[in-house]
């Protein structure tokens, strides 16, 4: 009976070392400790400084900062101003021009110019009307009425072309003094009229047709527009 007991109690022993040894109890301390955990470092705490990338080589015809803007400042445009009726008002235009800096060139062309205010009356429908009309108006000082083409289709009785508003304005006035109600319209021509050619760079701003203009009065109607290409009027 004590044998029988020895051997169960050595069997018991046996599975417990088993147990223990099969979870890892009876291990070393070395293999029980963890592997530590990857940690992430700064720049500056590499042992190894980091260098910048070496910039990239520039090509010798690239152009530098502020090469562009220069190059643009040379860009020139040309720009025409015009049409002026005779060379008298383009040869002031061109000394204003020229007193400003510029370098004018002057071209002839041909096209339509604005030619005067033209002040008149509509013709009235029966000759014995028209005829008192006419009569009317030369008794009052207007001497130069006559029959002439409209604007629109059928006649009119002209009262004047005019270059100066003040003395269209005053036409105007004399023939409502008479007890008629004129009327007005731009007249043009074709013909032979005078351009200003002028060269402008970027930092240049537009001209001002007004400032062209001559001191007698005269209206002219001036317009800012691209010079013709080369061999073109």
């Amino acid at each position: 009976m004590t044998l029988l007991k020895s051997i169960v109690v050595c069997l018991l022993l046996a599975n417990a070392c088993y147990f223990l040894w099969e979870h890892g109890i009876a291990k070393s301390p070395e293999a029980a400790v963890p592997a530590a955990p990857a940690t992430l470092k700064l720049a500056s705490e590499s042992p190894e400084p980091i260098r910048a990338a070496a910039p990239e080589p520039v090509a010798a015809d690239t152009p530098r900062e502020g090469a562009g803007s220069a190059l643009l400042t040379e860009v020139k445009r040309c720009i025409s101003v015009g049409p002026f009726r005779d060379v008298s008002e383009a040869a002031h235009a061109a000394s204003t021009l020229r007193s400003g800096g510029y370098d004018p060139r002057q071209r002839v062309a041909d096209g339509e110019v604005w030619a005067g205010v033209w002040v008149y009356l509509p013709l009235p429908a029966l000759r014995p009307a028209a005829e008192q009309t006419l009569a009317k108006l030369k008794a009052g000082g207007i001497d130069d009425a006559l029959e002439m083409p409209g604007p629109n289709e059928g006649s009119v009785i002209s009262l004047g072309l005019f270059s100066e508003p003040k003395r269209a304005q005053a036409r105007v006035a004399q023939a409502q003094g008479l007890g008629f109600n004129p009327g007005i319209a731009d007249r043009k021509r074709n013909g032979n009229v005078y351009w200003i050619d002028v060269d402008l760079k970027p930092t240049d701003g537009l001209l001002n047709p007004s400032d062209l203009q001559g001191e007698s009065g005269r209206i002219v109607r001036l317009e800012v527009k691209g010079c013709p290409v080369s061999g073109a009027q």
